[in-house]
C-alpha cells in the first residue's frame, strides 16, 4: 500500500509504472520506463534478439563515456536479464579516459557547456562494483585503434555514446569500420547528448549531431539513421529520439532473413 501511495505521489512514477515494475515483463518495463535506463535495455535487448536470430552465440555491448560508472553497472544488470531471456552470452566494454573530459578542441565541442576535467573516474571504486564489464582506458582515438586485436570482442550490437564532445564522438564512430566479424549488421545506438535543454542548445552543426552527420557523409556503406519503428506509439519517452541504428550494408549477414517466416496470408484473407 505504501509503495502504491509513493508511486502516485512521485511525479515521475505513475501507478501503471509501479504495477509494471512489480509485475510486468522485461519488455513492458522498457516500454513504460519502469526500469533503470530503459534506453540501454532497449538497445541491448533488440541487439541480442538480432544476434540470436542470426545464430550468434555471443555478442558485445559498449559504453563510450563511463565517468562514475552508473551507466556501466546498469548495462551489466540489463545484460544479466537479457542473457537469460534470449539465451545468449553478452560481453560488455566501457571506454573512458579515466581522467575526465579532455580539453575541448574548438566550438564544436561546446566549451560553453563542457569543461576539461568533468566526470573524472574513481577507477578503484568502480571496478569494485563491476561484475563482468571490462574497462578500456585512454583516449578513444588511441584505444579503439587496438581494441579489436587486443580484446577480440564478440560481435558488437549495442552502443551507448556518452563522450559529450564532437571530437571524441567522431573518434568513437570509427568502431563501425571494424571488421565485420566484430559487428552485427545493424547496431542499436544511444546518443546521450543530442537533445538536452536550452543551455546546451544542441544543433546539427556542433556536438554529437555534427559527428553523426559527418560520419554519414563520409561513409557510403555504413549509415546511422533513426529507426522509425519508434514512432509507432509503443514507446513515447523522450529517449526514443536519441536512438540511432547503424546499418552496415556490406556486412555478410546484412541481407540474412531474420523476420517472421510465416507472413504469407491465405488467399482471400484480409490483410
Amino acid at each position: 500500500m505504501i509503495g502504491t501511495i509513493n508511486a502516485l505521489l512521485h511525479p515521475r512514477h505513475t501507478l501503471k509504472q509501479w504495477v509494471v515494475r512489480r509485475f510486468g515483463s522485461y519488455e513492458s518495463k522498457l516500454r513504460y520506463d519502469a526500469i533503470q535506463r530503459p534506453n540501454y535495455g532497449y538497445c541491448l535487448y533488440n541487439a541480442a534478439k538480432l544476434a540470436k536470430a542470426l545464430g550468434y552465440p555471443r555478442m558485445s555491448a559498449i559504453e563510450f563515456g563511463v565517468a562514475g560508472g552508473n551507466g556501466l553497472v546498469s548495462l551489466e544488470k540489463h545484460a544479466e536479464t537479457i542473457s537469460t531471456l534470449v539465451e545468449i552470452e553478452i560481453e560488455i566494454y566501457g571506454f573512458d579516459t579515466g581522467e575526465g573530459l579532455p580539453k575541448p578542441i574548438d566550438y564544436r565541442d561546446l566549451p560553453y557547456h563542457w569543461k576539461e576535467g568533468f566526470y573524472k573516474m574513481d577507477r578503484q571504486a568502480l571496478e569494485s562494483r563491476l561484475r563482468k564489464a571490462k574497462l578500456v582506458l585512454g583516449d578513444v582515438a588511441d584505444t579503439l585503434g587496438t581494441f579489436f586485436d587486443k580484446y577480440r570482442p564478440a560481435p558488437i550490437g549495442a552502443i551507448s555514446f556518452d563522450l559529450d564532445f564532437y571530437s571524441s564522438t567522431k573518434s568513437a564512430l570509427a568502431v563501425f569500420r571494424g571488421k565485420s566479424q566484430f559487428l552485427l549488421p545493424r547496431v542499436f545506438c544511444y546518443f546521450d547528448d543530442t537533445i538536452g535543454v536550452e543551455v546546451e542548445a544542441y544543433n546539427d552543426f556542433t556536438g554529437q549531431r555534427l559527428a553523426i552527420h559527418e560520419f554519414n557523409l563520409e561513409n557510403d556503406a555504413i549509415k546511422l539513421g533513426f529507426p522509425y519503428c519508434l514512432l509507432n506509439g509503443r514507446i513515447s519517452s523522450p529517449w526514443r529520439n536519441q536512438i540511432w541504428v547503424a546499418h552496415l550494408f556490406k556486412h555478410p549477414d546484412y541481407n540474412t532473413f531474420v523476420s517472421d517466416a510465416t507472413q504469407q496470408l491465405p488467399i482471400g484473407a484480409a490483410e
